[in-house]
């Protein structure tokens, strides 16, 4: 029985989380996964200085982070050419749209988002109880045009969108993002989704003024700095909604060994001009290895590729099923007809040869 405690909207929501993590998939099947490429890590690690970094620091975890974030977002703004006004730190991204969602959602509000993109957005306007309205992909990209018309027929308080685009890792040219602010909506603040753009190509990140009082520009430390298990993430955006943030936000969420460590991983470009290097590598092995199967790699932006299996959802959780049987996870979009793909994360040598032992063992079993 549902607790009495919890208010009616509560007790209607699902006991479901976006993802089922890898770690619970192992204590499924007793057995480790051999390749962990499912959640677009990155498997080449953060900088060795944001490891030592964050090892000096652990020292001195008694004490509470620093509740402002000072530091941090001195370096945030000098990097991204703002002021520390228009920076808000938080727990990754996903904790930052929670606040987001908190802030401006009441009961009915209208909410667009693209059928397929980023679960965990969902979950948090359904957590808010928001109306959530949602467009489908055209051409395996996010939809602009279909997504203004959408926030423009149901007066949207939110419009979500990711570029580049966690499933498909497709992207849009930044004259693409430019005319989409341009045109929203007066009533309708824009999240852009930007966690993979250290790993974007060029001119793939658009150029929207600081200032704009209808855009926020969501970052990540999980991708390119690969520091995803320390949960850093930060929020570009016009002092008036950065200051927002203060009003809900949990004010020692941010400990001191994450702090330390994001602080030093940015100090390292060196390190992440070495992982982009790397990735570019990775993206076209694993490219050829989906050839090589008789596949289609889709074009990615990110630091996964999503491989086209050529059939349909039911095929697409056969050969998942298969490949995690033989140790590797991996994951695929979870609507039709984006579910005919799987997608795997790029990683080293020995990640690689393992999709490429068992790539071809997974579509035999899956028929």
């Amino acid at each position: 029985m549902m607790s009495r405690f919890l208010t009616p909207h509560a007790a209607a929501l699902p006991s479901t989380v976006p993802f089922t993590g890898p770690e619970t998939l192992e204590r499924q099947s007793g057995t480790p996964f051999r390749a962990r490429l499912g959640a677009n890590e990155s498997l080449f690690g953060p900088s060795p200085k944001a490891i030592a970094a964050m090892a000096a620091a652990a020292a001195d975890a008694w004490m509470y982070g620093d509740p402002e974030n000072h530091d941090l977002k001195q370096a945030l703004a000098a990097h991204n050419g703002v002021t520390p006004a228009h920076i808000a730190v938080g727990p990754g991204i996903d904790g930052l749209l929670g606040l987001i969602c908190r802030l401006t959602l009441e009961p009915g509000l209208a909410v667009v988002t693209s059928l397929g993109a980023y679960p965990t957005f969902n979950f948090h306007v359904a957590g808010n109880a928001g109306a959530l309205t949602r467009v489908p992909y055209k051409a395996d990209h996010e939809d602009p045009e279909a997504l203004l018309a959408a926030a423009r027929a149901t007066k949207a308080r939110l419009m979500y969108l990711a570029n580049p685009d966690n499933p498909m890792g497709s992207h849009h040219p930044a004259k693409v993002i430019e005319d989409l602010v341009a045109n929203l909506p007066d009533h309708t603040l824009l999240i852009l989704d930007e966690a993979y753009a250290d790993l974007a190509p060029p001119g793939s990140i658009p150029s929207i003024a600081a200032d704009h009082p209808q855009v926020i520009r969501m970052r990540t430390f999980s991708k390119g700095y690969g520091l995803a298990g320390a949960r850093v993430g930060y929020a570009l955006t016009n002092p008036d909604l950065s200051r927002a943030f203060d009003k809900m936000r949990d004010h020692f969420g941010m400990s001191r060994i994450s702090q330390a460590g994001a602080l030093a991983a940015l100090a390292d470009q060196d390190w992440l001009a070495t992982v982009q290097a790397r990735t570019r590598a990775a993206r076209d092995r694993l490219a050829a290895i989906a050839r090589a199967n008789g596949l289609l790699p889709l074009p990615s932006a990110t630091n996964f590729v999503t491989i086209d299996l050529g059939r349909d959802g039911d095929f697409a959780r056969r050969v998942l099923a298969e490949m995690g049987a033989r140790g590797v996870f991996s994951r695929m979009p979870g609507v039709a007809p984006l579910d005919r793909c799987i997608r795997i994360s790029l990683g080293d040598d020995h990640a690689l040869y393992l999709v490429e032992e068992t790539l071809p063992m997974a579509l035999k079993a899956a028929g």
